[in-house]
């Protein structure tokens, strides 16, 4: 045995596994692995690992879909998927193939329908703070403005999985810190390219963010998803640091490089409302982190269900879902990317609460959970293909597309 099988292969002698390994096909899975076959690793590319196996659950068998990513070797990274702007969304496999990526799984839950607020329309951005390539992209909306099921006890829309420059994964959380400092006042920055603002506050939209209608910032409160959209709103265009356009209502449309939109809802449209053409404006705006001082590479939002090894207390043992995590093992030099299967035979999927145990049985020290459902795909390359395929069944029966996602990288 390899000293990278062995790597490959730590922490999961505690897990009873029905079926293992199955074949790699240029084309989407078209079944599970046969019961009885010998599990094991198949390396996809340098430093990269791919297994499949079967999980008995509490709502019956489910099939699993694993990477391991070795952070240790030189040649492997890990970037941020996203189709190019926050407001947007597209299939993991195809912002793979884009990217260049050997492999890769759907990211964080996301604005996805407005069935609530009718005439408004979706973004399809997502829920938590993002980074990509070293850049902040977007903030996180307030907690309940989210997507997806309920939060474990102690966790936000803060919450972040990335890869710091210094090559370890960590849990963290990111917190938006900015201004709008103008001749008379600075007043405080409430949202960076967010489909929902806190109520009252100013957020401010760049390129990023797409050609997305702003209204959905405006709608919902803090503590309400489905409460009215607001009334008092207000929207100011910040170009060569100065006021150029002001409206009376979230505008769309495509935003220029070197210029930001500033949103105010509430008492933050009222502070807008005393800016006018031409007068001098300063936006400013970071993501800072609560547990390191190491810059990020990339980072995504979802929520935390292990640390230290632990479950975090409160999580859902009843409500079974296919599903996507993340595991962190080996102090953050080794990634375990998980996504459940959603063939009609596996559906019934995992608890919340089986993610944690599943996680920590295959090695991982800390986990965080990320969309489901539908939502839930890894896609990786045959050894030699120029193309990922699609390894697990999504629940739709077709890829949906997503925000966001994390890729692997990985050169001969």
């Amino acid at each position: 045995m390899t000293h990278r099988q062995r790597r490959f292969g730590a922490g999961r002698t505690a897990l009873t596994f029905l079926a293992v390994l199955g074949t790699l096909a240029g084309a989407a899975l078209v079944g599970a692995a046969p019961a009885g076959a010998v599990r094991g690793w198949t390396e996809i590319a340098p430093g990269v690992g791919y297994e499949q196996f079967d999980i008995p659950a509490a709502k019956g068998v489910t099939h699993a879909h694993v990477l391991s990513v070795d952070l240790r070797d030189p040649r492997v990274h890990l970037e941020l998927l996203y189709p190019g702007t926050v407001a947007a969304r597209a299939p993991v496999s195809g912002m793979a193939d884009a990217a260049g990526a050997v492999a890769g799984v759907n990211g964080d839950f996301f604005n996805m329908t407005e069935t609530q607020h009718p005439g408004v329309e979706a973004t399809g951005a997502s829920v938590g703070p993002a980074v990509a390539q070293g850049r902040a992209l977007k903030g996180a909306v307030p907690n309940g403005q989210r997507f997806g099921p309920a939060l474990p006890p102690g966790t936000s829309t803060e919450d972040v999985i990335g890869v710091g420059t210094d090559r370890r994964a960590r849990l963290d959380a990111l917190a938006l810190d900015g201004s709008i400092r103008t001749p008379e006042e600075q007043l405080p920055l409430g949202g960076l390219n967010q489909y929902a603002l806190p109520v009252g506050s100013i957020g401010a939209f760049t390129e990023e963010w797409g050609a997305a209608s702003r209204v959905r910032a405006t709608c919902g409160t803090d503590t309400d998803r489905a409460a009215p959209c607001s009334t008092d709103t207000y929207e100011v265009t910040v170009r060569g640091g100065r006021v150029v356009a002001t409206a009376d209502t979230p505008g769309s449309g495509p935003i220029a490089p070197g210029t930001t939109v500033l949103v105010g809802r509430e008492a933050g449209a009222q502070q807008l409302r005393k800016l006018f053409a031409g007068e001098r404006v300063t936006v400013r705006h970071r993501l800072v982190a609560a547990a390191t001082r190491t810059p990020y590479r990339f980072a995504l939002g979802g929520y935390p269900v292990l640390r230290g090894g632990q479950p975090l207390p409160g999580l859902d043992g009843t409500t079974s879902t296919v599903r996507t995590a993340v595991g962190i093992a080996d102090s953050g030099h080794r990634l375990l990317l998980f996504a459940s299967d959603g063939a009609p035979e596996y559906r019934s999927g995992l608890t919340i609460a089986e993610v944690a145990a599943t996680m920590r049985e295959l090695g991982s020290d800390d986990a965080f959970n990320m969309d489901g459902g539908g939502s839930t795909t890894l896609a990786a390359r045959v050894p030699g293909a120029s193309t990922v395929a699609v390894r697990n069944h999504p629940s739709a029966g077709v890829e949906r597309p997503v925000p966001n996602g994390i890729g692997v990288f990985s050169t001969p």
